[in-house]
């Protein structure tokens, strides 16, 4: 694959969804975990979305269980967590992996498109990977960049 419009992933509503519906938007992809210290980035990606939502820009949000086990509730769980507690509105996917051999293939991808401090491997969960309007990635940042210090990322990439 050359492009994350390429892929597709299971919404958290069960429905299958390619993601050339975000083809020629900037994304800002996020391993995500209603259990985690980092859990509070909910509202600065939320925060993030309705800032320039109207421009071109989408949170995706993939929930992970891969560490210390701090996304455990089911699909419908996590849902209702993230739209009580944080009012979330951007798209959220089903919980999946993000490392091993069963990483979801657009995690796989974003590792190969940009490694981290540990190699290619996700370091924990709120992992970020701003996607420029052609499907690459620009940048990968660490759980504890917070979303507002990505705002002037998203701005360039925009271009608008």
């Amino acid at each position: 694959m050359t492009s994350i419009f390429e892929f597709s992933a299971t919404a958290i509503n069960g429905q299958p969804t390619e993601l050339s519906t975000y083809d020629g938007q900037v994304l800002l992809v996020v391993n995500t975990a209603s259990h985690c210290g980092f859990t509070p980035q909910f509202t600065g990606l939320q925060q993030l979305q309705e800032n320039y939502g109207d421009r071109g820009f989408t949170v995706l949000g993939f929930p992970c269980d891969q560490f210390r086990h701090q996304e455990p509730g089911d699909d419908a769980t996590i849902a209702d967590f993230c739209t009580g507690a944080f009012g979330v509105t951007f798209p959220m996917f089903s919980k999946i992996e993000v490392n091993g051999p069963g990483a979801h293939p657009v995690y796989s991808w974003l590792r190969e498109q940009k490694g981290g401090v540990l190699g290619n491997k996700i370091k924990w969960n709120f992992t970020k990977f701003l996607i420029g309007r052609d499907g690459q990635v620009i940048k990968r940042y660490a759980p504890t960049t917070k979303p507002e210090q990505i705002a002037g990322d998203i701005e360039a990439a925009l271009g608008n």
